[in-house]
């Protein structure tokens, strides 16, 4: 089950549940949209995967108590900002690599 992580592992931007900015990799690595998009370019710093918007998990019990109340969202803080220069040196081989064949 996702984590649903509460910020961004870089900015601390708050990251609900419903925010339509959490972006994550395959390893549930957060970030918001801003730092995906600009720092990172689709990079995760983390595992060298790409982004996806992170899915909102429902807020009301449409089924089987498969819903936030039942199963909500961490509140582990994984704040770790992304140092530029490393990460530039670290994605400038696979970032022009389509994310889905890295």
């Amino acid at each position: 089950m996702l984590e649903l992580r509460p910020t961004c592992e870089h900015c601390n931007k708050p990251l609900p549940p419903d925010s339509l900015e959490a972006r994550i990799c395959s390893y549930e690595c957060t970030f918001c949209a801003h730092c995906v998009d600009g720092l990172l370019g689709n990079v995760c710093p983390n595992c060298g995967g790409g982004f996806e918007p992170r899915p909102i998990r429902p807020a009301r019990n449409w089924k089987n108590n498969n819903f936030l109340g039942n199963d909500p969202e961490s509140t582990k803080l994984k704040h770790r900002p992304v140092d530029p220069d490393v990460h530039a040196q670290f994605s400038a081989a696979i970032k022009k690599i389509a994310a889905d064949r890295r």
